[in-house]
């Protein structure tokens, strides 16, 4: 049996450099994979793809401790994704985490398909929850927290949501839960990227002072530039070693990040690109690898 992929531990005796050098490029590889992928369809939700690529290749990098070739490993770490519509982005990251083939990635939205756009925990091996309606992930992360406890347990539970989903009422009482239960087993990651279906977020209903917030509801609460990945291995290093209460992590990110190309475009939730595009986008994410 192979042993578990423990990032932490691999990465003890690596250089800091060495380490976000590692980081990056797997970030760079998620990016590129989203792009693949959204080339199959012509359009999708390649911005939040893009913009969420640092934080994925961090916890699939540097923190989740997991087998690929064994999803249902009891003592792995739990990712969930709450954010159902950014399915993209995580297969990108599972491929780059071994647990999905990369030759699959052809097969995105296809019919009969393992990968559907969006997240479906019954066809994807990794895909903890099916995701869709949104406010729901931190409810079943608490959930899954406490029966870990009972169960003498010790893996950790992410879940990636978006600040769009912090408009859900069920996302703030998931989070009373899971201070009141002290389980700071728990990292809750927000995607803030200012922007959902009906617009902007700050214009769709006003979230913000979020980090006061979260921790007004007994969290530990930090906010880190979601595309800086030296800060994200900083703040994800602090927030594995605090004990007492849950942790958030509040990333702001930039749509498209990576490729300057589609960091400025309208419309950009829910996005299309003309196919002499494609190859365009690829060239400048190579370009910004190089710099």
């Amino acid at each position: 049996m192979t042993s578990p992929r423990t990032a932490q531990a691999a990465a003890a005796p690596v250089d800091r450099a060495e380490r976000i050098e590692r980081i990056r490029q797997a970030a760079y590889r998620i990016r590129r994979n989203a792009l693949d992928m959204g080339e199959v369809q012509g359009q999708g939700y390649i911005g939040q793809a893009l913009g969420v690529a640092d934080v994925l290749a961090v916890v699939y990098t540097d923190q989740l401790r997991y087998r690929p070739e064994d999803p249902h490993w009891p003592d792995r770490d739990r990712f969930l994704l709450s954010i159902g519509h950014y399915a993209i982005a995580a297969y990108a990251a599972l491929a780059e985490a071994g647990t999905i083939p990369l030759e699959e990635l052809e097969t995105y939205g296809s019919d009969d398909s393992r990968l559907p756009m969006s997240a479906m925990a019954s066809y994807t091996p990794g895909m903890e929850i099916s995701g869709g309606s949104l406010g729901h992930g931190l409810g079943v992360a608490t959930g899954m927290a406490l029966g870990l406890r009972h169960q003498g347990n010790p893996a950790r539970v992410y879940d990636l949501l978006s600040d769009g989903e912090l408009d859900e009422g069920s996302t703030w009482e998931a989070a009373m839960a899971c201070a009141h239960h002290g389980l700071d087993h728990v990292t809750a990651i927000v995607d803030v990227n200012a922007l959902q279906a009906d617009g902007p977020t700050a214009g769709v209903l006003r979230t913000e002072p979020v980090t006061d917030k979260w921790r007004a509801f007994g969290w530990h609460a930090l906010r880190v530039d979601g595309n800086d990945v030296a800060a994200l291995v900083d703040a994800f290093d602090e927030v594995r070693e605090h004990r007492g209460s849950p942790s958030v992590l509040i990333c702001d990110t930039r749509i498209g990040s990576g490729v300057p190309m589609l960091e400025n475009r309208e419309k950009a939730h829910f996005m299309r690109v003309d196919e002499h595009e494609w190859q365009l986008a690829r060239t400048q994410l190579q370009e910004g690898l190089a710099r």
